[in-house]
């Protein structure tokens, strides 16, 4: 992820005078249940160009459930993984800095000691953030990805510990941003403490018998699912075609790469894609058919991510029973980037 890359802003056009080899780097870091992620860029007309980025899984949140703290062994493999962010940070000292932790941090008794740590011994200042501001940032993170044809989107984020749903109108999210605001309006938020980690230490996948496994579990997180979020007005428009999903987690861009047969991720083609609900359930029952290790060598899934994808699958198969819709958008983006946007917009206020 090292290679340059640009994110357009929701509004078209560019700005001029805000070159992209003149212009500051800000850093964005999301540290979550499963992953720690890093993105840094530079203000590039009215979106901004990546400069650097880096993306590890340290499964923070493993054992949590069961404990409330987060243990040794996933404290160590996040503080190497921020050792290593705090080094890419140095060398290209960024004129703003934005860390976030997220639902591991949020729920375990250590959490907030962890965080002290990394401070005191990397300098980099993590604020926990609530559901809501998670969600929030979700949507601005994928603005530029919403359909403005549709009357409604559900940006739906599956997380290591935690899955947070957002519906939005694309319209009125398109026209805020056209403003220059940065708080896109959300007609309804909810948070299901379901994610792929506390999920894959609770359903051990069995050698045999996996549909039959596999749609009970799919059952049982719809009826969690029907009860997040206060959107039943929204309905109709999942009913009659005028709605669609946003996926943005590590699981939604496995199954895209898979579906596409890519014998490396590529982000370029993941990005931005429409994965068509059936597709996508298609996948899911040839990854379900694989055993782990052959998920595992799958360059889109890859070891870290083999038993992780089939319950975050489950999570996006459960959303879809009670949202139902023909499409989802595909976004290798989310978080890092509405954060990113935010940092960038402050500095544009000031200068």
């Amino acid at each position: 992820m090292g290679s340059d890359r640009r994110i357009a802003a929701p509004r078209g056009g560019e700005r001029s005078g805000l070159g992209s080899r003149a212009a500051p780097v800000f850093a964005a870091l999301d540290l979550g249940t499963n992953n720690c992620r890093l993105l840094m860029a530079a203000a590039d007309g009215g979106g901004f160009r990546v400069v650097d980025g880096f993306s590890r899984i340290v499964r923070l949140g493993e054992g949590l459930a069961h404990s409330g703290r987060l243990a040794d062994a996933a404290m160590a493999r996040a503080y190497q993984a921020l050792a290593a962010c705090a080094e890419r940070i140095a060398a290209r000292a960024p004129a703003a800095v934005g860390c976030i932790a997220t639902q591991a941090c949020r729920v375990a008794s250590n959490g907030a000691m962890f965080l002290n740590r990394i401070r005191e011994d990397f300098g980099l200042r993590f604020d926990i953030i609530g559901p809501e501001e998670e969600a929030r940032l979700s949507v601005l993170g994928c603005a530029s990805l919403l359909d403005p044809e549709a009357d409604i989107a559900l940006i739906v984020d599956i997380g290591g510990g935690s899955t947070e749903l957002s519906w939005v109108s694309p319209k009125a999210v398109r026209a805020s941003m056209a403003t220059g605001l940065l708080d896109p309006p959300v007609l309804a938020w909810g948070s299901a403490r379901l994610g792929v980690v506390t999920l894959a230490e609770e359903e051990d996948e069995p050698e045999t018998g996996k549909q039959a496994w596999y749609a009970d579990m799919v059952a049982r997180l719809s009826a969690e699912i029907a009860a997040v979020g206060d959107a039943a007005a929204l309905k109709p428009a999942f009913h009659t075609g005028r709605a669609h999903l946003i996926g943005t987690s590590g699981t939604v861009t496995s199954l895209a790469g898979v579906h596409l047969g890519l014998t490396r991720y590529q982000r370029a083609r993941v990005d931005g894609l429409w994965l068509g609900v059936e597709e996508c359930r298609g996948v899911i029952a040839a990854l379900l058919a694989q055993s782990l290790d052959a998920r595992a060598a799958n360059a889109c899934i890859g070891k870290d991510r083999a038993d992780l994808v089939i319950p975050g699958a489950a999570i996006l198969d459960a959303v879809c029973n009670i949202w139902p819709t023909q499409r989802i958008r595909v976004a290798d983006r989310g978080l890092r980037e509405g954060v990113l946007m935010r940092l960038i917009a402050q500095w544009r206020a000031g200068s």
